[in-house]
């Protein structure tokens, strides 16, 4: 069995200043400004319309993000319509297989502080469960059950893989509602440190959306 903590990669090649260029070159066709156009004019432009909530100019670039976590958050993020997923089929991979290392990988929850004596036995308890579930899962197997079969004794931490592909507007609405403290711990786990580097790659349009 292996845990690991989440994370995720930014599969998109960004250049935040061409990013900006590239929305003001289409929001100023709604308003016929072209010739108000400068080297320096996009970040006003952009941070306007924002402001003005004409939000779908900013819907002209899409970001592809490659998330690593476990299946209940990714049973979450789905729920974003305005977006394109390719995720890690438990139906298909077969974890006893080599490219797995034999093995179930599942993700370390981040709720219990293991430094305490009641966190320590809460992730103790946790831990034994994925064992038992991974036990039973390579048994499955070799009992001939298929993948797909053998994944019905699989938990919500099972590690998983999603390529998820949303514009800057779907973006936007992604982390107002899971940087909230009324989003899951698991959730803001990726999505508060996603939401920082977005505003560290890409000016302007995230700059006021902050974490709580």
């Amino acid at each position: 069995m292996i845990v690991i903590k989440p994370y995720f990669v930014i599969e998109t090649e960004i250049d935040g200043q061409q990013i900006l260029k590239h929305i003001e070159k289409a929001g100023r066709v709604c308003y016929k400004s072209e010739d108000k156009t400068t080297e320096s004019s996009a970040a006003e432009f952009v941070r306007r319309i924002i402001k003005n909530g004409h939000e779908a100019v900013i819907e002209h670039f899409s970001v592809t993000v490659k998330v690593i976590c476990d299946r209940g958050v990714t049973h979450e993020i789905v729920r974003h319509r305005l977006a394109s997923y390719s995720q890690e089929s438990t139906r298909y991979c077969n974890y006893s297989k080599d490219k797995f290392t034999n093995q179930v990988t599942f993700i370390q929850p981040c709720f219990w502080d293991v430094n305490t004596e009641d966190g320590k036995r809460k992730y103790d308890i946790w831990k034994s469960v994925m064992e038992f579930s991974e036990e039973k899962y390579m048994e499955l197997l070799e009992l001939g059950a298929t993948p797909q079969e053998a994944r019905s004794v699989l938990p919500n931490s099972l590690k998983t893989e999603l390529v998820m592909t949303m514009n800057l507007r779907e973006w936007r609405h992604f982390f107002k509602l899971r940087t909230s403290t009324a989003a899951h711990p698991q959730m803001r786990e990726i999505a508060i440190p996603l939401l920082d580097k977005f505003k560290e790659l890409i000016p302007v349009v995230f700059d006021d959306i902050e974490a709580e």
